[in-house]
């Protein structure tokens, strides 16, 4: 409707300025005013024929010359007029007789501007049609002004609108302004996205939940695990009949086994372990006493005292931190360990010392890294994570974990923010 409401628009102004350019040239060349004034002009000489000088010609626009029956001027409005009828003829000017007492007394020329209005009526005419132009220019202008705002645009939107839906960013909203002729469709591909966009975010919820439970139930399955493999293999040591060996390396192959498949599993959620949930708490510093005492499994672990503080941890997640730094010093120092505790600034700094061989000092900077492995592993199985774990672990609950070498073993430095 805006469409044809504009298209007629332009018509009606087009055919208004050539009605008008029409209007000013029919003003401008009427042959009925000239001979009306042509006649009146002609009474007037003809009743002041003898006193001509004295005629009223205040209403005769037009220059005009008398002439008397000898060709001789006795009247002219102007110089430069023609002045014989020759030259009247030949200007194509109106030559009139005039008549007095029924006797030819002369002739009246009456100058003709013809050329004169011709070229008025085409300058008037050039004007408006220059006019008339000009505004249909503008009209086209602002119409393609308005198709451009009303209609491109909007549908430039929605082509950029689909791009990003199509790309897979759904939180790219789709405005435009009120009165587009997409509002209908505007409305509804707003909805779709904002449909899709939630659809997304519950799969993506959902399958968070679920990978991170594989994960964290995979990762605390393995300490128990392994704690199963130290007793049994200490059991074994201490074991004198044959059929508790036998029954004791049974329990070991099994837990061996168990722990294979929990670290297929594992394996399966490790890109997802920067999704694992930690929830820091206010607690008291004697929950360490606890968490150390639960892998202490045949008392290689010596813990001084621990002073009194509130830290902010996640115990669950703390505990998994000290299984897997304790685990390690089982598995690859197999010395005694000794824990010391203290107060650094804002930090409980609890350093586990051990004092097996260490680790090279171009290994060092390496630990921390995923599926990394030292070369003193000697046999050991392992995934080379349990170290990546902690430190993600400790620095979501706003703490560190830092390790270094001695000249008597290896140490592991827990960070631990104090709230």
């Amino acid at each position: 409707m805006r469409i044809k409401r504009m298209l007629l628009t332009l018509l009606a102004v087009w055919i208004l300025g050539f009605t008008l350019a029409l209007r000013v040239i029919e003003t401008d060349v009427d042959p009925r005013f000239d001979t009306v004034m042509a006649n009146r002009l002609l009474k007037t000489v003809e009743s002041r024929w003898n006193e001509i000088e004295a005629g009223d010609y205040s209403g005769i626009p037009q220059q005009f010359v008398v002439l008397d029956s000898l060709g001789n001027v006795r009247y002219r409005t102007t110089g430069g007029l023609p002045e014989t009828v020759n030259d009247a003829v030949r200007n194509r000017d109106a030559v009139l007789d005039v008549v007095v007492s029924g006797q030819p007394a002369g002739k009246l020329i009456i100058h003709d501007d013809y050329g004169q209005t011709i070229q008025r009526s085409k300058r008037h005419l050039a004007s408006v049609a220059l006019t008339t132009f000009s505004v249909l220019i503008a009209m086209c202008a602002l119409y393609v002004l308005f198709l451009n705002r009303s209609l491109f645009r909007p549908f430039r939107k929605l082509q950029k609108f689909a791009l990003h839906v199509a790309r897979g960013n759904l939180d790219y909203p789709l405005e435009m302004e009120k009165n587009n002729p997409f509002g209908a469709f505007t409305e509804s591909f707003d909805m779709m996205r904002e449909e899709l966009a939630a659809a997304r975010k519950s799969e993506y919820e959902a399958n968070r939940s679920k990978k991170e439970l594989v994960a964290s139930l995979s990762h605390d399955i393995k300490t128990p695990v392994s704690s199963i493999k130290a007793i049994s293999e200490l059991m074994l040591v201490r074991a004198n009949d044959e059929k508790t060996v036998s029954q004791l390396g049974m329990i070991h192959a099994k837990a061996e086994q168990i722990n294979r498949l929990v670290t297929d599993m594992f394996h399966a959620t490790l890109e997802e372990l920067q999704e694992l949930k930690v929830n820091v708490t206010e607690e008291y510093s004697s929950i360490l006493q606890e968490m150390i005492g639960n892998v202490n499994y045949d008392d290689r672990i010596e813990c001084g005292p621990i002073p009194e503080c509130l830290m902010l941890v996640d115990p669950l997640r703390l505990q998994q931190v000290l299984d897997n730094v304790l685990s390690n010093s089982y598995k690859y120092a197999g010395t005694r360990i000794k824990i010391n505790a203290y107060i650094h600034r804002d930090r409980l700094q609890v350093e586990i010392m051990d004092y097996g061989k260490g680790v090279s000092p171009e290994e060092l900077p390496l630990l921390f890294n995923k599926f990394y492995r030292g070369h003193n592993i000697e046999s050991q199985t392992g995934a080379g994570l349990g170290l990546f774990i902690s430190r993600y672990l400790m620095r979501s609950m706003q703490g560190d974990i830092e390790c270094h070498n001695r000249t008597d073993g290896f140490t592991v430095t827990l960070s631990i923010k104090l709230a």
